[in-house]
């Protein structure tokens, strides 16, 4: 989209939906984003990307939750969305403190606000689980037919068994880590969800690979000590949030194998593969 498309669709929400004071805040690969004033409090305008579509399911997760452990989607169509400004501090500051067990405590937290809302709704416009393993399965089905045996076909044998036997089904974050949650004046909130449903011990997973600190998510002690510490926070078996966590890091490696064009994308592919070798040999029979 060029510069003049970008202030003309700006200005278009503005005017739409009543927004003043456009201040730009950053741009991801997904979107452009900015505070703006709304009804006289400072919220967040996320110009979308076209057919961006985890950016879509993001915003009926939003619209689950209500508010729930997550920042409050105000208004959202194809293009944009309006929401809650959380604007205090990433949870990732706290681990820079040297708080890494009390970060994880309140990711154990945020979780179970999340998945405290009614599942009465149907999952519209939302994705589940073993839809969400594919690029997995289908690298490990490309390799078995190779006759390779890697990680990735382990991981996604493992997969198979876990995905369906799926216990608690809920609207899911699918995101949840270090930078993925700040402080607000409702306390510590969850944004950027993926809009997964499935097994809620799902989403302790991404917040084991994180946060970027080598020292911290590839420390053994380290992993399992938080993986404890999120299990009996939210009543789940200790061997399952290793389990997923094994799975969701094979799974994140396959979708960078696809992207190794981008910057950074083997040290990413490597991160997620320290991670499930480390697990590996805690992984019981599930």
């Amino acid at each position: 989209m060029t510069v003049l498309n970008e202030i003309e669709k700006l200005n278009n929400y503005l005017a739409a939906w009543d927004l003043s004071n456009p201040q730009f805040l950053e741009q991801t690969m997904t979107s452009r984003i900015y505070t703006v004033i709304h009804r006289n409090e400072k919220v967040i305008l996320k110009l979308l990307s076209s057919s961006e579509a985890d950016e879509q399911r993001g915003a009926f997760a939003l619209r689950y939750f209500n508010g729930h452990g997550a920042v409050k989607l105000l208004r959202y169509d194809e293009g944009a969305q309006l929401m809650e400004y959380a604007v205090g501090d990433a949870l990732v500051t706290l681990v820079e403190r040297n708080e890494d067990e009390n970060a994880t405590r309140i990711i154990a937290q945020v979780i179970k606000q999340l998945h405290s809302v009614s599942q009465d709704a149907p999952y519209d416009g939302m994705v589940m689980l073993d839809c969400w393993f594919r690029t997995l399965l289908e690298k490990a089905a490309r390799e078995k037919q190779a006759g390779i045996t890697s990680i990735y076909t382990r991981g996604a044998s493992l997969a198979e068994r876990l995905l369906v036997d799926q216990q608690e089904i809920r609207a899911l974050h699918g995101d949840i880590h270090h930078y993925n949650i700040r402080y607000s004046p409702r306390g510590w909130l969850a944004f950027d969800p993926k809009g997964v449903v499935g097994e809620r011990t799902y989403d302790c997973a991404n917040a084991l690979c994180n946060p970027v600190i080598p020292e911290l998510v590839h420390n053994e002690t380290r992993l399992l000590k938080n993986a404890t510490i999120l299990a009996d926070t939210l009543a789940l078996e200790l061997g399952r949030v290793l389990a997923f966590t094994y799975i969701y890091a094979c799974l994140n490696a396959s979708w960078w194998t696809q992207l190794s064009d981008r910057e950074g994308a083997h040290d990413i592919v490597r991160w997620h593969l320290n991670v499930a070798k480390i697990i590996e040999p805690h992984i019981q029979k599930v």
